[in-house]
């Protein structure tokens, strides 16, 4: 670029070369060698860390890669394969090296009706990961391996018989090889590590969830569109839970070690903690049966402690609060404690005891921004709570790491007491329950007007969610993992369903529901199951509600057009309000129907802070509708469904200032 610069008149191609040459002195010819040694050094360097102590990768090989999966391996989909039941693991944590080892042992059963003679084992980080020892009790043979999949297939010397168990030993080491071209390790970090126990234990049998997802994707493949999840009802799909298929519940132990300046933290009640060769040992151990999933954090943690007065009084029934934070992310601390509290003071009393005697957040990087329940303990990234600047006397600011927090608290029942069955509706059972659970804490704390605000920014997260799907939206009692449905849509219809049939009655229909199926499968339970409790608790009049919100796709297009008020001799005001209302029914392609109006509808007038001065529903059988209301304060805006608990594409010309008639 320098040699051939354009610089003064000099134009085209063979004057540049005349001045190039010129250029061209003893001086460049020094840097051109040194630049050019580091240009190759540097590309030799990335070459070695991204192709030598690493497999590079973009996104059409490892794209290529799970279309291999399914074609070659989709077939043993159906083999008989052991179940865990018990994990036992040693794990040591190597912070400053970016390394973890595994050592430890599964307790394994046949839980089929048939034997089982071979057992696959897939490894989700296979290609990084040292395997010093996999050997099973009774002995199996390995037939093959596939190191690029992370598989392996043994052969049992004997058949496991149905009911039998076998033990499966393993040490296991996942490590850090330089850096890779892409996808950075950032489960093992130098401080705030936080590793699924999937990144590095074996899965049993054939994993759908290595799949391609997207159908744009798999055609690129010549793969058939995805198959969609198993009807809600089908017994095959209820033989497993959502989470893992290889697992039902399970016994957890665990010894986690880290550095000398760390605390390690994993799922259980701490049993002793010692230091032994500059290294710290925290010993975990489950005092009943879990999900088979777990987590292990560690980082230079300090801890803020509370505790949870159990109900009536009974010390015995205290929880202990902890939170494990970085020294200087303590803005929300206090949020999260109170919202700790009340989660668990709204979940037992609503749907039934909290299962342990200890709840901890756990803060982990913001390399993701999520938190994750896992019994007992909630990673939870900095990210979306811990440097949050919340400002709760702005009323456009959401206290959202108080909702985050109720929402993973409502996870200890909503996953981890019960559990669906791996087909439709399954997440409806432990998302929309969670955000059911912590939308109630959510109005105790704010009030019904704040909540408003809530409910249009998950109205909004819904209407963009369904405007892209993929493939075919399906209602509420028939979701397929799809977040803008089990998150969003599913806040907007429980919150909508307990105004409608009352708190008290849907929170006896769900705690029913909890009591009927809490730590039960297989056969696991379904949304068939809940739905069915809440028809028995909701009024005649109003079971159309319940197919409208969990059977069917509606979309609502209410407006306010006039609003005008009166004062009255006796010194209250006199308000008509003029409203439109229209109902539709989409299929799963999103074409619309419309239906005929006879639904109950919140008609409201408002004060200038958006509480309500009157909020009663009336029956709409007509388009357009007129309504007269009293009310003792001086109105500032009217409409209907005031509050937009339900959903409607338009939300804000369901009210309209009101003026002097």
């Amino acid at each position: 670029a320098y040699l051939f610069w354009t610089r003064g008149t000099a134009a085209g191609w063979g004057e540049r070369m005349v001045v190039a040459r010129a250029r061209f002195s003893e001086r460049v010819w020094k840097y051109v060698v040194v630049f050019g040694a580091l240009f190759v050094s540097l590309g030799g360097y990335i070459f070695y860390n991204t192709n030598v102590l690493n497999v590079y990768e973009n996104t059409g090989s490892r794209q290529q890669l799970q279309a291999d999966y399914e074609k070659q391996y989709k077939s043993t989909a159906t083999e008989p394969q052991p179940k865990v039941i018990g994990v036992k693991v040693n794990v040591e944590l190597f912070p400053s090296t970016q390394r973890t080892r595994m050592s430890g042992s599964y307790q394994l059963i046949n839980k089929n009706t048939v034997p089982v003679e071979d057992v696959r084992l897939s490894f989700m980080s296979g290609r990084e990961m040292q395997f010093d020892k996999l050997e099973f009790v009774p002995v199996a043979d390995l037939v093959s391996t596939n190191e690029a999949m992370g598989l392996r297939h043994y052969k049992l010397k004997t058949p496991l018989l149905p009911g039998e168990k076998m033990v499966l030993n393993f040490d296991l080491t996942l490590t850090t090889n330089g850096f890779r071209n892409s996808a950075a390790n950032t489960s093992i970090v130098k401080n705030g590590s936080f590793i699924n126990g999937f990144q590095v234990l074996p899965s049993i049998g054939y994993q759908p969830r290595f799949e391609l997802e997207q159908d744009k994707d798999r055609k690129k493949f010549d793969l058939k569109p995805r198959e969609r999840a198993l009807d809600r009802d089908n017994p095959e799909g209820l033989k497993t839970n959502y989470l893992t298929n290889f697992s039902d519940w399970i016994e957890f132990e665990t010894v986690v070690s880290t550095e000398a300046d760390q605390i390690a933290i994993a799922p259980g009640y701490l049993q002793r903690e010692w230091a032994e060769g500059g290294r710290r040992y925290f010993e975990y151990k489950m005092d009943a049966p879990i999900l088979n999933f777990f987590a292990f954090q560690s980082a230079r943690y300090e801890v803020k402690k509370d505790v949870w007065k159990g109900p009536n009084g009974d010390p015995n029934g205290d929880v202990s609060l902890e939170i494990y934070h970085h020294p200087t992310h303590t803005f929300n601390l206090d949020s999260m404690i109170a919202s700790s509290k009340a989660s668990l003071d709204y979940s037992t009393k609503a749907f039934g005891p909290y299962q342990h005697r200890q709840f901890r957040i756990v803060e982990f990087p913001r390399y993701q921004d999520f938190a994750q329940a896992f019994p007992n303990t909630i990673p939870y990234s900095e990210g979306v709570g811990f440097i949050a600047r919340v400002t709760p006397e702005d009323e456009k600011d959401i206290d959202y790491p108080y909702y985050i927090t109720a929402h993973e608290a409502a996870h200890q029942w909503w996953a981890h007491q019960v559990i669906g069955g791996d087909v439709q509706g399954a997440t409806m059972l432990s998302e929309t329950l969670a955000q059911y659970s912590a939308l109630m804490v959510m109005k105790q704390k704010f009030g019904e007007a704040k909540m408003k605000q809530f409910m249009m920014y998950e109205l909004d997260r819904y209407l963009t969610g369904r405007a892209t799907e993929q493939k075919k939206e399906v209602p509420l009692g028939r979701v397929e993992d799809q977040a803008y449905i089990h998150y969003a849509k599913g806040s907007l219809v429980m919150y909508a369903l307990q105004d409608y049939i009352g708190e008290e009655n849907l929170n006896r229909a769900i705690k029913a529901f909890r009591d009927d199926t809490a730590y039960k499968g297989p056969p696991y339970p379904n949304a068939t199951m809940l739905i069915k409790r809440i028809r028995e608790v909701t009024p005649a009049h109003l079971q159309y509600v319940i197919d409208d919100m969990f059977e069917s796709i509606i979309i609502f297009d209410n407006r306010a057009t006039k609003a005008s008020y009166k004062l009255l001799p006796n010194g209250k005001f006199e308000v008509t309000i003029a409203v439109v209302a229209k109902k539709r029914k989409s299929d799963d392609l999103g074409k619309e129907t419309d239906l005929v109006l006879n639904d109950w509808i919140d008609i409201g007038v408002l004060d200038e802070k958006g509480a309500p001065l009157f909020i009663e529903k009336r029956k709409i059988e007509k388009e357009q509708m007129e309504f007269v209301i009293t009310v003792d304060k001086k109105p500032a805006k009217a409409g209907i469904d005031p509050f937009n608990k339900l959903i409607d594409r338009k939300s804000k010309d369901n009210v309209i200032n009101v003026d002097k008639a």
